[in-house]
């Protein structure tokens, strides 16, 4: 994939205090947001030593026997399925995955025979945190908007989850890993490692994200695109598991509370004489109609149509 397409964004002028380099940089990232929906950034503030110890240990615990994985099965009741999950169905996607909500929650569970890992997710997760708060006042400025609007909107931390995924490597019949589909939330961070397979869709073509060493890739989340009114786009994407080697990757969601109202910002409607393209909803009620979606669709069908439900103009595709 050339830059062109896939920008990699230094941060290091907004730690550095660089205007012209913070100008330059939000100037890449609103073209990146408005066009394609992804984005790399290098010199983020996450330790590279961290991100590496988390792939190592997260893949160690991966390859473990299925039972003692077993052992890590989410909680009842739980609000979200933390702990060990798995997508079995080969035919259609394949894939392992251990979920952590904040640190503090009492519905995660860790592998006992690997108590490292808890401690790296927790320090993951933290300074996940901290990029997010750093990109969302970015990406405020980015689209002319004061810099604190964002955080002021998505102003709680309990609803972000981390999770860390596994994917065995591709057979000649089984090569889905994850199908299409675009985020949920605001932001989502992907740090992957070097095997690739995360791809992207833009004007009917699936490009893959090259990794790059040290690099974290963003992905717009479709809370986002709905503020905006689509000038930030949400895009589809899918991982594709690899030949003749797993993958393991980490996703951490930079998300909004279930009770938040959402509606395109006034910014862009209102004040641009702009009508909105969606009308206001509740964000659980996106999250249980996009639900319903999943369960109707037939397998391998790529269309998610949670978000045309709230659509005011019936034109919006693959949401």
């Amino acid at each position: 994939m050339s830059n062109s397409v896939m920008p990699i964004v230094d941060l290091s002028p907004f730690f550095l205090r660089d205007e012209d380099g913070q100008r330059k940089a939000r100037e890449v990232i609103n073209e990146a947001c408005s066009r394609y929906g992804f984005f790399q950034i290098i010199n983020h503030g996450v330790p590279l030593d961290l991100m590496s110890r988390a792939l190592k240990l997260s893949k160690s615990f991966f390859e473990c026997p299925v039972e003692e994985k077993m052992n890590c099965s989410p909680l009842p009741g739980a609000p979200f399925p933390a702990g060990y999950n798995r997508k079995p169905n080969p035919s259609y996607e394949f894939a392992e995955y251990l979920v952590m909500l904040h640190p503090g929650s009492t519905f995660n569970v860790f592998p006992p025979n690997h108590p490292q890992l808890q401690e790296v997710m927790g320090d993951l997760f933290n300074q996940f945190v901290k990029i997010g708060a750093i990109l969302e006042s970015i990406l405020s400025e980015s689209l002319g908007l004061p810099p604190s609007i964002l955080q002021e909107f998505n102003n709680e931390r309990n609803s972000d989850v981390l999770t860390a995924l596994y994917y065995l490597p591709a057979t000649e019949n089984e090569k889905m890993g994850i199908n299409s589909h675009r985020d949920v939330g605001c932001i989502t961070f992907v740090l992957q490692d070097e095997v690739g397979g995360l791809e992207v869709q833009k004007d009917g073509n699936w490009i893959p994200v090259t990794p790059n060493k040290g690099a974290l890739v963003v992905n717009i989340g479709i809370v986002l695109q709905v503020l905006t009114n689509d000038k930030y786009k949400s895009p589809n994407h899918r991982a594709m598991r690899p030949n003749g080697r797993s993958r393991n990757s980490f996703s951490f969601f930079y998300n909004v509370s279930g009770e938040k109202w959402l509606e395109p910002l006034p910014h862009f409607t209102k004040q641009i004489d702009e009508k909105p393209n969606y009308k206001g909803f509740i964000y659980s009620d996106y999250l249980q109609k996009r639900n319903e979606n999943k369960l109707k669709r037939a397998a391998g069908l790529e269309e998610d149509l949670g978000l045309s439900h709230f659509s005011l103009t019936r034109s919006i595709e693959n949401h």
